[in-house]
């Protein structure tokens, strides 16, 4: 039975596979090699399986390689995309800061515009109230000068009527001395009607006069409108920003402002509130409108103190890019964002604080944590060089060390943590606000 299959096999093999023999030639002799059907589907099967193999290592290769060059092509076009981003950033903030700065200018033109209100304004005020003391002093003489006229008048017609009669004037002698009387009281007539007329005159100078300073009293008046209304929306265009900053990263502005009043209570807390009024009581709307522009302002410097003492900037300046940010990674939380870059790159601090911490912990690495007013803290992890000691008092801005990859890292970055009361926040929310506004 099997050699009836063998041979079925073998003339199959054949039919496919014929014998063959390979001749070898020399000087001497002649010799063959005979291939038989299994030993050439033996062979074929060997170089089949290599082919294959080349084929599939070959397909693996191809592959390996396409995805590292599409792996490497999607990095550089993150890279350039996160680039653009950080391009459009800085442009938007640096036209933010020109219009701040513009905005400033305008604030600083507007102010001098109301000094100089203000001093016309009281110059205007004291002009009218000196102007209606005279016109009182100018109503009494001539209520007293027509007073005397009509007692002269009367003294006149009595003395009239005791001449007509023939009848001699009391206390005087007859004669010339009442001739004499008569002209006296001509002259004094006389002289009254004179001193009438230019009273008169004087009060039709001084009423127009009055008219002239009310229009110009209501026309600063109105300047003044005009320009409180553009402080005011100068104000309301610069606080609310920076109060959105703040709320935007869990912050209460209020609660700020108030601790930086605490602390700025020599030189930093409310302005003077102004006076326009120098005869006692209430103030006015004017005086009211000012005093809540200066707040205002006050509260604007309130504002910047306390955005120097956040964390609003960013911790590397140099080139980076973001490896890992805030949040859940491999099953654990990751409580900060991590910025990688060259071995060396400088850290920068991003606000004023107290240096809490500088020295070597555990998974951190090298690590720098910095103690901020409000409750924030911020830790700049796996460092290369630390440029701080503990109790320093640093600023924004300044390099307190070097990018590293000390501790648990598997690469050159800086671990950025942000701390408020003790519990992490993003610190892109904090980044991200800072760029908004500066």
């Amino acid at each position: 039975m099997r050699s009836r299959i063998a041979q079925r096999l073998h003339k199959a093999l054949e039919k496919r596979f014929p014998e063959r023999r390979l001749f070898l030639r020399s000087d001497t002799e002649t010799r063959f090699i005979r291939l038989k059907s299994e030993t050439q589907l033996i062979a074929w099967t060997g170089a089949t399986l290599l082919v294959g193999w080349a084929i599939v290592a070959t397909a693996i290769l191809l592959m390996d390689s396409i995805g590292a060059g599409n792996f490497r092509a999607q990095a550089l076009r993150d890279r350039l995309v996160y680039e653009d981003r950080l391009n459009a950033l800085a442009t938007e903030r640096d036209a933010r800061a020109e219009e701040a700065a513009a905005a400033q200018a305008r604030f600083a033109s507007a102010l001098e515009q109301i000094s100089v209100m203000q001093s016309t304004l009281l110059a205007t005020e004291d002009n009218r109230r000196e102007l209606a003391t005279a016109l009182g002093v100018v109503q009494d003489t001539l209520r007293r000068t027509m007073s005397e006229r009509e007692s002269a008048q009367d003294q006149l017609a009595a003395a009239t009527a005791a001449i007509e009669n023939g009848e001699a004037l009391p206390g005087a002698a007859a004669g010339g001395e009442l001739s004499g009387t008569v002209d006296m009281l001509s002259e004094a007539l006389a002289e009254t009607a004179e001193q009438r007329d230019q009273i008169a005159a004087d009060a039709d100078y001084a009423i127009s006069h009055a008219e002239e300073l009310e229009l110009q009293l209501r026309l600063l008046r109105e300047r003044n409108d005009e320009i409180f209304g553009q402080l005011e929306e100068a104000m309301m265009v610069s606080v609310e920003p920076l109060d959105d900053m703040f709320r935007s990263v869990g912050m209460d502005p209020d609660d700020m402002i108030s601790t930086v009043r605490r602390g700025y209570s020599g030189t930093g807390g409310p302005l003077t509130p102004l006076s326009f009024s120098t005869m006692g009581g209430d103030p006015d709307d004017d005086t009211l409108r000012a005093n809540s522009i200066l707040n205002r302002l006050d509260e604007i410097n309130l504002y910047r103190i306390a955005a120097e003492r956040a964390p609003f900037s960013m911790p590397v300046r140099d080139s980076f890019r973001f490896t890992s940010g805030f949040g859940p990674r491999w099953g654990r939380m990751h409580e900060g964002t991590d910025l990688a870059g060259p071995i060396g790159t400088p850290i920068y601090a991003t606000a004023d604080g107290v240096v809490i911490h500088a020295g070597w912990s555990s998974g951190y690495g090298r690590l720098i944590k910095i103690q901020h007013e409000f409750g924030i803290e911020t830790r700049y992890a796996h460092l290369n060089q630390i440029r701080v000691q503990v109790g320093q008092r640093v600023s924004r801005g300044d390099r307190i060390g070097d990018m590293g990859n000390s501790g648990r890292s598997t690469g050159p970055h800086l671990h950025y943590e942000i701390r408020v009361g003790g519990s992490p926040v993003n610190p892109m929310n904090f980044i991200r606000a800072g760029s908004d506004v500066f």
